[in-house]
């Protein structure tokens, strides 16, 4: 089912908290539907990989990171194996991430830290877990949301440029925004809301040039026209391997280079979309 609308977003007056709880809602809607494979995309097994993972995240890529943790996450099974490991080794492990220094020292500062204060496990809390090395709120919500269940909002760069474009709040404080959003959205929402709206800033809402054109969320976003508007120009800057899906979604024609690669797949017999 399209999702897309074509009509132009109109000129309103002042919006009220109401109305701007309930736009923020509707867009909340479409990006569930625009966005059904929204998740971490950080690969992890326990609460423990993924804290390590997320640490590694800052100044990288998901990708980036996901080809260093394999053999981090075999050499160093437990926040013990953290705490005692040699710090040469686990840099050179880390390097291709970047800062590896740092992101080496905060890994054996966390283990150290799990190993002292809370059995060598991952606590739950926020309290807890901005306590540690290496986690500030943004790491624990990514924590808390997808390891333990408990929603919480990621206000990464992504996060913040959309909800600043949406006009969701005009804070520039993470934790600001944060409290802002969550007021927005139901609190069950949030961590599936965060993936969202990170996957539609990756794919749609680039930070130069947004696809404004070929965006399910162009009638409700009072940016519109940030980017290009015409539907085949705007469909060209799609990303990700859901792009012809992304234009179908929009109501705007697929660009041609994703329609022969659907066709191709198709042709073949599988999907061999990474």
């Amino acid at each position: 089912m399209s999702v897309g609308r074509r009509r132009l977003p109109s000129v309103t007056a002042p919006e009220t908290d109401l109305a701007r709880k309930r736009r923020a809602r509707r867009m909340a809607r479409l990006l569930a539907e625009t966005h059904p494979d929204a998740h971490c995309e950080l690969d992890h097994g326990n609460a423990l990989e993924l804290a390590v993972a997320t640490i590694l995240s800052a100044q990288s890529t998901d990708k980036g990171v996901n080809q260093v943790t394999p053999k981090l996450f075999a050499r160093y099974p437990t926040a013990a194996d953290y705490a005692a490991a040699d710090r040469t080794e686990m840099e050179e492990i880390v390097r291709p991430t970047g800062f590896y220094r740092n992101k080496a020292d905060a890994l054996m500062k966390l283990g150290q830290a799990l190993v002292e204060r809370y059995g060598g496990e991952i606590p739950g809390r926020m309290t807890d877990l901005v306590t540690l090395p290496g986690i500030g709120r943004k790491t624990a919500n990514v924590i808390l949301g997808n390891a333990f269940d408990v929603p919480g909002l990621t206000v990464d760069t992504h996060f913040q440029r959309l909800v600043h474009r949406w006009k969701w709040t005009e804070e520039t404080d993470p934790v600001k925004i944060e409290t802002a959003v969550g007021k927005l959205l139901e609190r069950r929402d949030w961590t599936m809301a965060s993936h969202r709206i990170i996957f539609h800033g990756r794919r749609v809402c680039h930070a130069r040039k947004p696809a404004c054109g070929a965006c399910t969320l162009a009638h409700l976003c009072p940016s519109y026209g940030t980017g290009p508007t015409d539907p085949v120009e705007a469909a060209k800057l799609l990303k990700g391997p859901r792009a012809a899906e992304l234009a179908a979604l929009a109501e705007v024609p697929a660009p041609a280079a994703n329609t022969a690669e659907a066709r191709h797949k198709a042709a073949v017999g599988k999907d061999d979309t990474p």
